[in-house]
């Protein structure tokens, strides 16, 4: 599904041939537009700027010009309304919104984040994986459409990642916080199994960068695990905010690529293949370069090769690709290999789910 050719068995019938693809909801741009729009008429207003596909003269056609803006806002109508519910010791969550941070821009919804801040002192969100992904699209994306400016940020920092990556890796993350202007907490995660020798040792590691750290351990404790983390990030949050992104939008598409590559990835350079230099370029032509920009890169390093672990230097980073998503509001970069429509690992869940007799399930997480 995710290389496939539309059109076989004759023109009259199948349309005009062409070559397409299937990717993964969470990376779809309805779903990055359900998350970057304010209000329903601001929904119906994005879904109208989706780019369904070129004329014969390579100028984009807009979903508004089909006539289906309409349609598909009605079928999100409802599901652009935050979902409230309870975390176990009584905290209102609200859950909205899904889009992964290494092949989408990896925020809840910026209706959910706009309620919350009516409704309580402080609102805790989270961006997916690590500073070079979640982060920067939060900083970048997010808080740019939205006109957000956030108080304070936390990094989780956990005994296994640390094992793989090390302190290097770490003062990478905390050094890229703060090219945003925010100094950056440390929670370190305890889990089950964790010698508290070794939880000591990464948070001595850890302020010895500059940044108050902490030993967290909500799974055996629950929210009283977190107590002097929280405290010091209600504090942090009453200091004066120095926000700011990382680039200006009206520099070109090459130039805040090279930005979030060189500043954030740890990269010497970047290089584009033919494809995604065409791309790039037919982007700027038809108008989108002002946008913000999208990175789709692996989550499993700093750059592009997810089997290059800690701090990766020297490197460049490959653009193999890039597409508009005018409704979202940014244009989306492929770089290395990376793929928007995953698919299961070799012993799927799948086979320990079960159901008996009796309607009984069984093998579910």
């Amino acid at each position: 599904l995710r290389s496939i050719l539309v059109g076989l068995g004759g023109r009259g019938v199948n349309g005009m041939l062409r070559e397409d693809g299937f990717e993964i909801t969470a990376a779809s741009e309805v779903m990055a537009i359900l998350c970057l729009s304010r209000d329903l008429n601001d929904l119906k207003n994005r879904l109208g700027r989706i780019v369904a596909g070129y004329d014969q003269l390579k100028r984009p056609v807009f979903a508004a010009e089909l006539g289906a803006a309409g349609a598909m806002a009605a079928l999100l109508k409802n599901a652009i309304h935050p979902n409230l519910v309870q975390s176990v010791e009584g905290t209102p969550v609200l859950v909205h919104g899904g889009p992964f941070a290494n092949i989408a821009h990896g925020c809840n919804t910026l209706t959910a984040t706009r309620l919350a801040l009516k409704l309580g002192e402080i609102v805790v969100t989270e961006a997916g994986f690590g500073s070079d992904l979640g982060a920067e699209k939060f900083f970048d994306i997010k808080c740019r459409a939205g006109n957000l400016t956030p108080a304070a940020a936390v990094l989780v920092v956990t005994r296994r990642a640390y094992a793989l990556h090390g302190i290097e890796n770490v003062a990478k993350h905390v050094e890229n916080i703060r090219q945003f202007g925010v100094e950056p907490l440390i929670s370190i995660n305890k889990f089950l199994g964790d010698p508290d020798s070794e939880l000591l040792e990464i948070q001595k590691r850890c302020r010895k960068l500059g940044a108050a750290s902490f030993i967290t351990d909500y799974r055996e404790q629950g929210g009283n695990g977190g107590l002097e983390l929280a405290e010091a990030v209600w504090s942090a949050a009453q200091a004066p905010p120095a926000f700011r992104t990382l680039y200006d939008t009206a520099m070109p598409l090459e130039d805040k690529i090279r930005t979030i590559a060189c500043a954030i990835y740890g990269a010497a350079g970047v290089e584009y293949t033919r494809e995604g230099m065409r791309d790039l370029k037919r982007l700027s032509d038809l108008g989108f370069g002002e946008l913000p920009v999208c990175m789709a890169k692996t989550p499993a390093s700093l750059s592009d090769d997810p089997k290059a672990s800690g701090r990766p230097t020297g490197f460049t980073l490959t653009v193999s690709g890039a597409r508009v998503s005018s409704g979202a509001g940014f244009v989306v970069v492929y770089t290395g290999d990376v793929m928007t429509m995953p698919g299961l690992p070799k012993d799927p869940a799948f086979r320990r789910i079960d159901v008996d007799a009796d309607g009984r399930i069984s093998g579910l997480f």
